[in-house]
């Protein structure tokens, strides 16, 4: 993912699964179309690679806690 959006989330009350589909509602409002991937700090996922639903859950220690970066999968450029 190149271009994401970051979404922040603290609510306690929320789990884990409500908070994804909070930001991937408002992102598929904003822009128009549905999300498919979201990186998110590792000590908020327990397995790596996760599918919520459409979306791809990964973790990346360069998300901060509490935050979701979302936006969609690019493939990897082949070089010829």
């Amino acid at each position: 993912m190149n271009i994401g959006m970051l979404w922040f989330d603290n609510d306690p009350k929320a789990d884990f699964s409500s908070k994804i589909a909070r930001v991937v509602d408002y992102y598929q409002k904003k822009y128009g179309k549905m999300p498919d991937l979201c990186y998110v700090h590792p000590s908020m996922l327990k397995d790596d690679g996760l599918k919520n639903g459409k979306i791809e859950i990964r973790s990346n220690s360069s998300v901060l806690p509490n935050h979701f970066w979302i936006g969609t999968h690019v493939p990897a450029m082949s070089s010829q």
